[in-house]
């Protein structure tokens, strides 16, 4: 029988200049021995493997790319050097861990539905790490993706988000396209609940930049940071 390859799961940066901090060794010895790639970004994939791996040549590597608009053909067509020659692949998101609010998920509900070996490896990850340091429940979370960008419908999803919290107690997690950081925290602040308590996790990893800060919007009114095209996860609990 046919030996099909392995799908090693790629953790990369979520800062620049972090990875002797937050990327391990086992990580960096399992993309030195690869040769074949599934990202969501060229650039930043080529960029970053080299980076880490500084000896490859990455003209001898192979990089395809799924991103979120990737077709199902696509994807199944990426499995194929693992299922008809046996290759290993890594799967490198363009930020955190792969799989996670990341198009990488979709490859690798195809390797098992084709039994391919899938082995993760631990890495940063902006959402986990936001839960662990807002000091919300850990125990009962949601994670919501992007909301609504038209701003009736976003102040509506703030409210059932807020109504969900309580109903459930359950910690609700979201972001937003940086560009637009600073006007959600404004609509947090109109929108939600005085008692209620939002923390705000910008730029997780980086050394100087880093800001993670838990109060209520009753605390935050008149004194939110400026996080103007900085990457953030946001969090609400009662």
């Amino acid at each position: 029988m046919k030996k099909t390859g392995t799908l090693y799961l790629i953790p990369t940066i979520l800062a620049e200049d972090t990875a002797d901090q937050v990327i391990s060794p086992q990580v960096k010895d399992t993309v030195a021995h690869l040769q074949y790639f599934i990202v969501e970004n060229l650039r930043t994939a080529r960029r970053y493997v080299k980076s880490i791996c500084p000896e490859l040549v990455i003209e001898q590597l192979t990089f395809v790319q799924i991103d979120k608009d990737a077709t199902p053909a696509q994807v199944q067509a990426s499995l194929k050097p693992l299922l008809d020659e046996g290759k290993d692949a890594g799967i490198i998101s363009e930020a955190g861990c792969p799989g996670i609010a990341d198009p990488g998920a979709e490859v690798v509900k195809h390797a098992h539905q084709k039994n391919i070996k899938v082995v993760p490896f631990a890495g940063p990850s902006a959402i986990l790490l936001s839960l662990m340091s807002s000091g919300f429940n850990g125990q009962q979370f949601a994670f919501h993706g992007y909301l609504p960008i038209e701003k009736r419908e976003r102040l509506q999803a703030l409210k059932t988000l807020e109504k969900e919290m309580q109903q459930r107690n359950q910690t609700q997690i979201f972001m937003e396209t940086p560009y637009r950081n600073n006007k959600l925290l404004e609509d947090l602040l109109q929108t939600l609940h005085p008692e209620t308590r939002l923390c705000i996790a910008a730029n997780i990893t980086s050394p100087e930049h880093e800001l993670i800060q838990t109060k209520t919007i009753q605390q935050w009114n008149g004194k939110l940071p400026d996080i103007h095209k900085q990457p953030a996860v946001f969090l609400i609990y009662k």
